[in-house]
């Protein structure tokens, strides 16, 4: 990688201020590294590159202008291919969108147009974001950098793979069941999934949909604060209004656009742990995973925080989830199965029938049931400022399986049953975030997953960059050779007007 491309977004934000990188340097930097590994991972799969160097060369315009410039001026970007972005090709992985190309940005996209992102393309995604292992029918497999034959997870598996390759230092995801949370712990970034509304996700035909939520990605936790002070702040579309917007979270780590290393590395002092490797329900983990992540407690212990061994009550999480999940999935999608079921690959037409399937009753039940999950969550923070657990199951897996069929001899019943790490925590609604803890023996990611109270979303980025200082894991790189690995299908360039 050349020096651009090894550069945090704070890094080359601040560079591109200062006239020391120009835009144009940027995006064709980016351009070029697309163009070196991603036959190799399959991170990008849309492409419109003139168009991003005439942007870029808009901004530089702009920077010499001595206007007030944007916080993310300049910075390229491929966005998750869920997200549509005006005039370029935007597919959710699905046939049924393969041409598609929407009027206008999604709202994470408008707000980072706004912000100064340059945006470059689309990252791969499962068909309609559903599943943890990113591929589909159009585009194929995304892969991991850290080895080209295994999953990169999902469904935030292509911007996780774009930056662990170098593609890119920032990107957008979204996370239902843990679609940001499960990609960063196999790619060895960081995923970040808000509290409620702090990133409004506008739902359609549901103004207060609860369980998905749009967030960053990096590779650093002070990147993860520069894109929430970026994008954060209410919406009209999604109620009630959260009390964070981007104010809350510029500067929480002192000057922005300095040098790497310039970040506060926070403060962990005094601060109240429950770690959980099951999450008091017996959830399989690996072996391998947990070997890192206990191995990897000393640096809280260190850093004088007081850990102990300790789990939210998640009695009946996996039902919320479950049927929240099942509704979302029946509103949202329900239209297209019910028109195109043989187009669409069966986890998602499971899902749908699901939802459609559920009754009064059941409703109430998960009405109840998440009643119950709120008042365990008030009890657990009563008594302990973060709860800390294994952000994945498993390490990376085959690229080839559709999903774990099994973890420690337990059977899944099926897809999402390996994701119960993100989707248990998901059920809370609580603001989570996933960062590398280090690599297994076999030389896999293994990533941690913390999670704090309902908007103490600054908090918790400050308690993960402490972390995130004293164990370096971030600054474990895959070593991508151009060139090795599974053959994939090419990345699609287009010209402008037709992204």
């Amino acid at each position: 990688m050349n020096e651009i491309q090894q550069m945090s977004a704070t890094a080359l934000v601040g560079a591109i201020r200062r006239r020391d990188v120009s835009a144009r340097e940027a995006v064709q930097s980016q351009l070029d590294r697309i163009t070196a590994v991603n036959p190799v991972v399959n991170a990008v799969v849309t492409l419109a590159p003139e168009e991003a160097l005439d942007r870029a060369d808009a901004a530089d315009r702009l920077t010499l202008s001595g206007a007030d410039l944007p916080p993310l001026h300049g910075l390229p970007m491929t966005h998750k291919d869920t997200h549509d972005v005006a005039g370029m090709r935007s597919t959710q992985g699905s046939p049924l969108f393969a041409e598609h190309v929407p009027d206008i940005d999604a709202p994470i996209v408008a707000r980072l147009h706004t912000a100064g992102v340059i945006s470059t393309g689309k990252s791969n995604v499962p068909e309609f974001a559903a599943g943890s292992h990113t591929f589909n029918p159009v585009f194929g497999t995304t892969t991991n950098p850290y080895d080209p034959t295994l999953s990169a997870g999902g469904s935030s598996g292509g911007v996780a793979a774009a930056l662990a390759a170098g593609i890119q230092p920032l990107g957008d995801g979204s996370d239902m069941g843990g679609s940001l949370r499960i990609p960063a712990s196999f790619c060895h970034v960081v995923g970040f999934r808000p509290s409620h509304g702090v990133i409004p996700m506008p739902a359609v035909d549901n103004d207060w949909a609860w369980l998905s939520r749009t967030g960053p990605m990096a590779r650093t936790v002070e990147d993860i604060a520069l894109f929430m002070a970026a994008t954060a702040g209410p919406s009209e579309r999604v109620l009630p209004s959260a009390p964070l917007t981007g104010a809350s979270f510029a500067g929480i780590f002192g000057g922005a656009g300095g040098a790497p290393g310039d970040a506060d590395p926070g403060d962990l002092r005094g601060v109240r742990i429950g770690w959980s490797p099951d999450f008091g329900l017996d959830v399989p983990v690996q072996a391998e995973v947990l070997d890192v992540l206990h191995s990897q407690l000393r640096h809280f212990e260190e850093a004088d925080a007081i850990i102990e061994e300790a789990s939210l009550d998640f009695t009946g999480a996996d039902l919320v989830f479950e049927r929240t999940r099942a509704t979302d999935f029946a509103a949202g999608l329900g239209p297209l199965v019910e028109s195109h079921r043989d187009r669409i690959k069966p986890e998602v037409c499971w899902n749908v029938d699901a939802g459609w399937s559920l009754t009064a009753t059941e409703l109430i039940a998960a009405t109840a049931a998440r009643t119950r999950l709120a008042a365990a969550t008030r009890d657990f923070f009563s008594r302990y400022d973060l709860f800390l657990s294994p952000a994945a199951q498993v390490l990376p897996f085959d690229a080839r399986e559709r999903y774990p069929g099994a973890i420690n001899g337990t059977a899944a019943t099926s897809y999402l049953d390996w994701m119960r790490s993100a989707s248990l925590l998901s059920a809370t609604g609580l603001p989570v975030l996933a960062l590398p803890a280090g690599l297994s023996g076999s030389g896999l990611p293994v990533g941690f997953q913390l999670a704090t109270n309902h908007y103490r979303d600054v908090e918790l980025l400050r308690y993960a960059r402490a972390f995130e200082a004293r164990a370096g894991c971030g600054g474990q790189r895959p070593d991508l050779v151009p060139g090795t690995g599974q053959a994939h299908r090419p990345v699609v360039t287009v010209g402008p007007g037709q992204g």
